[in-house]
């Protein structure tokens, strides 16, 4: 877990008089990159986009199958092919509830992606925060930050990012497991 401590100078102040001069140990993280390389985040996303897949597919073949019988449906109503208007009313109902349930379903499974994605996200931040404190043990940091699109962090040296050697680290655990 070697690497270059990365240390910005800043002045020691007491009182009016300056003292010298200190080093403040920093570093970031460039997370969007991370997760772009870690096996474990990629290995996560597949399965999520996978769920995501079978869910939509689950769907579509239902939907696909209720369209096929509301035509068959209507082309039926359309000829008189019902014995009798009670009847035709008992096929539109079931239908309907076919419908209804479908719905239902589509709701069910977008709920269960949300708590897949939710609980993967958990997971991976809970891995890289654990790594995080043992990467930092001898406490080489004082601060280890992230550098994202949305944080606020709007300029950062090169010489302060560490996302390639934690990735490198993150990557040699995931694949001893």
């Amino acid at each position: 877990m070697g690497g270059k401590t990365n240390t910005a100078t800043t002045p020691i102040v007491r009182g009016n008089d300056t003292i010298g001069y200190g080093k403040l140990p920093i570093a970031y993280i460039n997370i969007d990159s991370l997760l772009l390389n870690y096996q474990f985040a990629k290995e996560a996303n597949e399965a999520l986009i996978k769920k995501q897949e079978d869910s939509r597919l689950t769907i579509n073949t239902q939907a696909r199958q209720l369209q096929t019988e509301m035509g068959e449906f209507q082309r039926k109503l359309e000829n008189n092919a019902f014995l009798s208007r009670e009847r035709a009313e008992q096929e539109q109902a079931r239908l309907q509830k076919k419908q209804q349930e479908l719905q239902e379903l589509d709701g069910k499974l977008s709920q269960q992606l949300l708590q897949v994605q939710q609980k993967m996200s958990e997971g991976l931040r809970d891995t890289i925060n654990a790594f995080m404190k043992e990467y930092n043990k001898d406490n080489k940091y004082e601060l280890i930050i992230s550098n994202t699109s949305s944080d606020n962090i709007l300029y950062a040296a090169k010489g302060y990012d560490i996302t390639e050697e934690v990735t490198k680290i993150l990557n040699e655990r995931c694949a001893k497991k």
